[in-house]
């Protein structure tokens, strides 16, 4: 049984880069750390394996309302692409528009919302410090 299944309805996950390994039988000699860290920056294409953990759930619905109250721009655009396609990367180069666009419409925004809000921006602020760190958005159901 799906652990999602448990929800009458969609659900929306936000998970953060735990961290990420080298998917290999043998000890990196020391010589080739270099080639080792190059290949966690390149990714999958040599075995590299993202860790997340869930930072933050809400159901579909509620995703969707919290969207409604963002004005339109590049940054509501980038939060929409879950509706679209099922799925978003948020990753350093999209938290400074997101952390804007969130701060200025928090008002906005109902009391559980706001705690979305703080939970994403303390995770931009950690993307801030480890631009290799980003957050995968999924919809489940």
């Amino acid at each position: 049984m799906d652990r999602y299944s448990q929800y009458s309805q969609p659900v929306v996950l936000f998970y953060a880069l735990n961290q990420k390994f080298v998917d290999s039988d043998e000890d990196v000699p020391e010589q080739s750390q270099q080639v080792m860290y190059y290949s966690l920056a390149i990714g999958h294409h040599v075995g590299v394996i993202d860790c997340f953990k869930p930072i933050l759930q809400c159901t579909y619905e509620q995703y969707k309302q919290w969207l409604d109250k963002l004005p339109e721009s590049e940054s509501k655009r980038k939060l929409a692409g879950l509706i679209k396609f099922g799925e978003i990367m948020i990753d350093v180069t999209h938290i400074n528009g997101l952390a804007l666009i969130l701060s200025k419409n928090r008002p906005h925004f109902s009391d559980q919302e706001c705690e979305w809000t703080d939970i994403l921006m303390a995770n931009f602020a950690a993307i801030q410090k480890e631009p290799a760190m980003y957050l995968m958005v999924k919809r489940k159901g």
